[in-house]
């Protein structure tokens, strides 16, 4: 069986309560239905075609495993569009999700470019991530596949048979000729749905991104990166609810053949912040409120259970399981579902959550008097709970520590507080907040900080890094132009870069921090806080170059993984990544004059250096 496609030839098409992954060489390789966290029914991409696919390609280049000529999606959509140019002509592919009013339904549109081509199918369905063969019967023109509680519709005029439990299909596409194949998803006991008409459904799904990115009011540099940044941030959000989820795949591993696989298919608290920025800045207020609501439904009730991750409806329990019969992205082992970081005390989401909330009062979205309840007795935990060691941002495995970043939030969440009762006139103890918030700042400075290197460290004590001390002038702890600060970002230049990338951390400066072994590779949007503290600092000229290298890392279609591999060349991790995304999005806002920081107590926040490298080109180019 051929292996998975390289993670950067992945695709990504949804309608906004699932996604499917689709390789350059025609296949569907990801599937979960009805959700984006439900069991896959093509998981191909966690072992091989034998775990569930659905190819359609020539014939010509599907025996070789030949890759497209060309793709692209069709304007600020999620409608993919593939070209084969053959020896016996050109053919097209368009593959959408629409927008969904019943079924889920992927839909795939064969066209005639030019000549005459021979095309195949191959559909292996395969529930259960893989494990499950469903029952295939014919009901008129239809195929049915049905497995527990799930069936899969298969309508097309083209004749298909089976062999060795696959449907598989060989047929010709002249030039001008239109050949449709729809798939659609429904609850096994419910009456058999209602195919869509698949030119109609692509009209209409066109339709539909069209309308909502004329919403977008995003007017600074890089436009084509940034639309197509927001518009895959829309892909992973779960319309019922407003959640957005980290990636749409679980267990891509953050490095090749190892252990460090894990299931991005939640939302997490902590993006929050980050997401809400790039939302509201972009226009989309609707989207922002949406998130803002879930995020208070997540953090109700009691704040000592506050989680750090959430299923797409505000669920807690995901516990963590592995898939032994799945051999994992180029035996990158185990392959899991859920996860047990849930679980874990990081104490930085505290400060997060206030800080969303904060941001989004600030920013022009109503006031919720419920909202402001829930603070108070978020703070209180925060309060009392505030020197406990925690698992980081980063969620690791080892022993929990006092780390900066945790401590610098802690600080955020009463600075905010501080902040809503003194300006907006909420009820709350200002004043005993900000002692706490002093306190809690001398403490970092004191006991993070180390005088002889002239950097913030990972934890106290610690003799390694952190690429999230980078985000310490975002919330205001200290001004972009203080020198712990640019001492900071210059020891991250020296200690974490790769080619110009960024670790999170290194693994073995404190004796295996994180408790796993082996490493990783660099933190794609650890970069794009690297391209913002250099343009914070003065060094606009390499933010901009550093930027224009993170854009070259895109695949062919705009998209970004978790990391990447610098050793390797590769796009590694889950796809596409909500906070590479938003990195992207944010960085392009502050390269573009935007602000994306709090602003510290104290000295204004001009970044430093000749006025002339503080101005963006026209169109957001990189200064050479």
């Amino acid at each position: 069986m051929p292996p998975p496609a390289p993670i950067e030839d992945y695709a990504l098409i949804g309608d906004l309560l699932t996604g499917a992954l689709i390789s350059r060489e025609g296949s569907v390789d990801w599937l979960c239905l009805p959700r984006f966290d439900s069991p896959a029914c093509f998981a191909a991409l966690l072992h091989d075609a034998s775990a569930g696919r659905w190819l359609l390609a020539p014939a010509r280049e599907a025996a070789v495993g030949g890759r497209a000529t060309s793709r692209r999606y069709r304007g600020d959509s999620l409608i993919l569009e593939t070209e084969w140019r053959t020896p016996d002509g050109t053919v097209r592919v368009i593959d959408c999700m629409p927008p969904r009013t019943g079924g889920a339904d992927v839909v795939r549109l064969v066209q005639g470019v030019s000549g005459r081509v021979d095309m195949t199918m191959d559909l292996r369905l395969r529930f259960d991530y893989g494990s499950v063969v469903p029952w295939v019967t014919r009901r008129g023109e239809d195929l049915c596949a049905v497995a527990g509680p799930d069936s899969i519709w298969l309508h097309t005029p083209v004749e298909t048979h089976g062999e060795h439990l696959t449907t598989v299909a060989d047929f010709t596409v002249g030039a001008g000729q239109a050949v449709p194949f729809v798939l659609t998803h429904h609850a096994s006991h419910l009456r058999r749905p209602r195919p869509a008409d698949a030119e109609q459904a692509i009209t209409g799904t066109e339709r539909y991104w069209a309308d909502w990115m004329s919403g977008c009011r995003y007017d600074g540099g890089w436009q084509t990166a940034v639309r197509r940044a927001l518009v895959t941030l829309k892909g992973l959000t779960y319309a019922p609810t407003g959640g957005i989820l980290a990636a749409a795949t679980t267990s891509l591993p953050e490095r090749l053949g190892g252990p460090r696989n894990w299931d991005y298919r939640y939302c997490w608290l902590r993006d929050s912040t980050f997401t809400l920025q790039a939302l509201l800045s972009a226009g989309f207020l609707e989207e922002a409120r949406a998130w803002r609501e879930w995020l208070l439904r997540a953090a109700a009730g009691d704040p000592s259970q506050l989680q750090i991750m959430y299923a797409l409806d505000g669920t807690r329990r995901i516990p963590e399981a592995e898939l032994p019969w799945l051999s994992g992205y180029e035996g990158s082992r185990p392959v899991r579902t859920g996860n047990d970081a849930a679980g874990q005390f990081q104490l930085d989401v505290w400060g997060e959550v206030l800080d969303s909330l904060h941001l989004a009062r600030e920013t022009g979205l109503a006031v919720d008097t419920t909202a402001w309840d829930l603070q108070r007795m978020l703070l209180e935990y925060l309060e009392g709970h505030w020197r406990d060691p925690d698992n980081s941002l980063w969620e690791v495995r080892g022993d929990r520590r006092h780390f900066v970043h945790s401590k610098v939030l802690a600080w955020a969440g009463l600075d905010r507080a501080v902040d809503t009762v003194r300006r907006h006139g909420l009820p709350g103890p200002a004043d005993r907040w900000a002692e706490l918030r002093d306190r809690i700042h001398r403490e970092v400075c004191d006991q993070g900080y180390d005088p002889e290197r002239n950097t913030f460290t990972q934890f106290y004590g610690s003799r390694g890094l952190d690429a999230a001390l980078l985000l310490l002038p975002r919330v205001g702890f200290l001004p972009w132009h203080d020198p712990r600060i640019r001492g900071t970002v210059e020891a991250v230049g020296r200690e974490l870069c790769e080619d110009g990338l960024v670790l999170r951390y290194r693994n073995d400066a404190d004796g295996g921090v994180d408790g796993l072994p082996g490493d990783e590779g660099a933190f794609l949007a650890c970069s794009f806080w690297y391209a913002n503290a250099l343009h914070g600092t003065g060094r606009t000229g390499e933010a901009r170059e550093l930027f224009d290298h993170l854009l070259s890392l895109r695949n062919d279609v705009g998209l970004l993984s978790e990391e990447y591999d610098v050793r390797a060349g590769r796009q590694i991790g889950n796809t596409p990544q909500a906070f590479s995304m938003v990195g992207l999005v944010n960085t392009a806002r502050f390269l573009s004059g935007m602000s994306i920081e709090t602003p510290a107590k104290g000295p204004a926040q001009t970044p430093a250096g000749p006025e002339e490298d503080r101005k963006v080109r026209p169109g957001g180019g990189a200064r050479r």
